[in-house]
């Protein structure tokens, strides 16, 4: 079986480089300056407790496929789409991404959807370079067939993705375990946003606290904080690496890259919509989507704002 990772960022180029590790046959898709640098010089895993370059076939679009390909799918939100449009119909895809709607969106097309929630503390800032600060494993990784289910090939990508440098799991009930991590996800924009300053975390639980209103009105189940703990136990402690300096996540990294966008539509958007949805008020999410699109597209770098200045946008 042949894993083709569509987005090899912090996340995608991660499980890539470890399920090389691990023996499976891997291709990374990634665009521009980083595939230029995974072309030429490979991909250079950096974890606390080694560094190492890896020689992975790389490739800035779609490769010819084959029966046993299996499609995963790394790219924030707002390029699902546009990510998956060249490839076959036929081939499984496994959702990689934080929030709940890709799964959703993707059948529409494929068949064969896998969801995947996805704890990995790492980040991609220099093309051809991750860095992946989970020790002693840089992840873990509950997959499950979309919606519902676990099927041959879930559990096969499960103990895969088990063989080097991560721990699989596969879930029968993926989706309430990515829901759960969406409650944690609503903190990103405000890491983005604020940095990690005073009022972040106030900020943040507030975002929570409203999105467990909507969840719990719209029938959502969801996994808590104590489960994930008790999941994760000490698999995934994020440790230091030496001469890397560690940023923030995914949405931090965004305008960090001043990319140009950035997932909040798909995180505390996905919030606002089930709110309007159910009828219930979502005043501090609908901030964070508006304000952490409007850091993106206006290219600011992380924390260009107050934590004073976004509250009084919430209170008003």
């Amino acid at each position: 079986m042949r894993y083709i990772v569509i987005g090899a960022g912090a996340v995608g180029g991660t499980i890539g480089a470890r399920l090389h590790q691990g023996g499976h046959e891997v291709v990374l898709v990634a665009r521009g300056a980083h595939y230029e640098a995974l072309k030429r010089d490979g991909l250079r895993l950096i974890t606390p407790e080694s560094s190492e370059t890896l020689d992975i076939p790389a490739a800035d679009g779609p490769v010819p496929t084959r029966d046993d390909d299996v499609l995963v799918l790394a790219t924030k939100s707002q390029d699902t789409i546009a990510a998956l449009a060249p490839w076959p119909s036929d081939l499984p895809v496994v959702c990689a991404q934080n929030g709940v709607d890709n799964e959703r969106t993707v059948l529409r097309r494929f068949e064969r959807v896998y969801g995947m929630c996805v704890w990995l503390p790492a980040q991609h800032l220099e093309p051809g370079v991750v860095a992946a600060h989970g020790h002693p494993y840089s992840g873990m990784l509950h997959v499950g067939r979309y919606p519902q289910g676990v099927d041959e090939l879930a559990q096969r990508i499960a103990d895969d993705l088990g063989k080097r440098g991560l721990v699989g799991r596969a879930t029968p009930d993926v989706m309430r375990w990515k829901h759960g991590k969406l409650l944690g996800n609503l903190g990103n924009a405000v890491e983005a946003l604020l940095g990690r300053g005073a009022g972040t975390a106030e900020i943040a639980e507030r975002a929570r606290a409203e999105a467990r209103t909507v969840l719990d009105t719209a029938g959502i189940a969801y996994s808590t904080t104590e489960e994930e703990l008790a999941r994760r136990g000490h698999n995934v402690d994020i440790r230091p690496i030496d001469g890397v300096t560690r940023g923030g996540g995914s949405s931090w990294q965004s305008l960090a890259r001043g990319s140009g966008s950035i997932e909040a539509d798909y995180l505390n958007g996905e919030i606002v919509l089930l709110g309007r949805l159910h009828g219930v008020p979502t005043p501090v999410n609908e901030v964070l989507r508006r304000e952490a699109n409007r850091a993106a597209v206006g290219r600011r770098p992380p924390g260009s704002m107050s934590a004073d200045e976004l509250l009084a946008l919430i209170e008003a």
